[in-house]
């Protein structure tokens, strides 16, 4: 009995160790290496949202401001796309406002890998947060308990570079890409979110229920974008979906 104690003792300070030295090799600079395959994503995305942006009637000043400001891809098509309309700003500021509403979701489902972290240093983290840069976290936490602060910085600062270079570029770019549909560059963020998520199944080893919540989440963007739009079919499938794989999980 005596030896059984020690050993449970023994591998209790040896796990902590393990963890530690995890996060110790998990560096800012890693961070930056880890960001590098979904840069690509980036980069074409930007550069189509500053040609939107340009076409717009936004200038490079503008564009290289609202890319550090709002840092939203999605957003950033939108409000050029309503700025071209001469919509009121405050019709801008709504609609950008929900269409953000999922980095709630996002910011929580990373939130316990943090905890060890001050609420402003999780502020910090939480500040760059974008799909691509949760993507990439939430893959390596699957088998861990907490995630490198520095490794995150290193991730969400080289994503976040890359983004204003890549809209700069497009403002500059925009009189020779008038269509960057014909390039597929349109193709290239849903690619490297597909990519991601397939990683993120092959690691988890829940095949089964993963591809039920995907499919889920699927059949419910489209039934709901119809019935009420894009945006809340994005909303609902994240809600919805996720509810799918609670109650899989808690039955098995």
């Amino acid at each position: 009995m005596r030896g059984e104690q020690a050993a449970v003792k023994q591998a209790v300070p040896d796990q902590g160790q393990k963890a530690e030295k995890t996060e110790r090799e998990d560096t800012f600079l890693q961070g930056v290496k880890e960001c590098v395959p979904t840069l690509l994503g980036y980069l074409s995305i930007g550069l189509a949202a500053g040609v939107v942006e340009k076409t717009a009637g936004m200038s490079v000043a503008e564009i290289a401001l609202i890319s550090i400001l709002l840092y939203a891809g999605s957003a950033q098509f939108i409000t050029a796309g309503m700025i071209a309309a001469s919509m009121p700003a405050t019709a801008v500021i709504a609609t950008v406002f929900f269409v953000n509403l999922r980095h709630i979701l996002l910011s929580a489902a990373l939130s316990p890998y943090f905890r060890h972290l001050t609420p402003l240093r999780n502020m910090l983290v939480g500040a760059l947060l974008t799909d691509e840069t949760f993507g990439v976290a939430i893959n390596k936490a699957i088998h861990r308990k907490r995630i490198s602060e520095k490794w995150m910085h290193g991730l969400n600062v080289t994503a976040y570079l890359n983004w204003i270079a890549a809209n700069i570029a497009g403002a500059y770019l925009g009189q020779w890409i008038a269509d960057p549909e014909t390039y597929g560059l349109d193709f290239a963020l849903p690619g490297m979110f597909i990519g991601l998520l397939v990683l993120t199944m092959a690691s988890r080893n829940k095949l089964l229920r993963d591809t039920v919540v995907a499919i889920s989440a699927v059949v419910v963007t489209i039934v709901v974008s119809i019935l009420y739009g894009a945006n809340i079919g994005v909303i609902a499938a994240t809600l919805l979906a996720s509810t799918v794989g609670l109650v899989i999980e808690k039955w098995k």
